[in-house]
């Protein structure tokens, strides 16, 4: 592909809008990403039923969201992959400022999670703590050097 075309493609995007987790039970999960991330649930937390909660990954309102699903998603009856297999574990990060990753790994461990880490990423001038939901999906919190964040190096 010609250079020119990729970063026209790179153009599309303006930000991922949602990434949604599918999981055996949405009421436990919801309130692990409730209570131990510190999401903000989009609506109440009474919103959360059997098979969805939605929740804001960054600041309210804006268009990053998190939903959980207990059920088949949209379009999934067009996937080429046998059922069962058209949808994997996945392994995400929440973007956290250095000066609060510590309190936020504590407060993860407080729920009785473990953490893995910390792992320096020095490719990425970051340092990382690992650690698994309830429906076994790998989740991170990155946090960049400072110094990277202000000249706009941030994941």
């Amino acid at each position: 592909m010609e250079a020119s075309a990729v970063s026209k493609a790179a153009g599309f995007s303006t930000g991922l809008a949602e990434i949604v987790l599918v999981v055996d039970d949405v009421p436990q999960t919801a309130r692990f990403y409730r209570e131990v991330i510190g999401l903000t649930p989009d609506g109440t937390a009474d919103d959360a039923n059997e098979e969805w909660a939605w929740f804001w990954a960054g600041g309210l309102g804006r268009s990053q969201r998190i939903a959980l699903r207990n059920g088949p998603l949209l379009f999934e009856e067009h996937s080429p992959l046998p059922q069962g297999e058209r949808w994997g574990r996945v392994h995400y990060a929440f973007s956290v400022p250095r000066d609060r990753l510590e309190s936020a790994v504590e407060h993860v461990r407080a729920h009785g999670v473990e953490v893995y880490g910390p792992v320096a990423l020095d490719w990425m001038r970051a340092t990382s703590h690992y650690f698994y939901d309830p429906a076994g999906n790998l989740l991170e919190f990155w946090s960049p050097e400072p110094e990277a964040s202000t000249k706009g190096e941030e994941r």
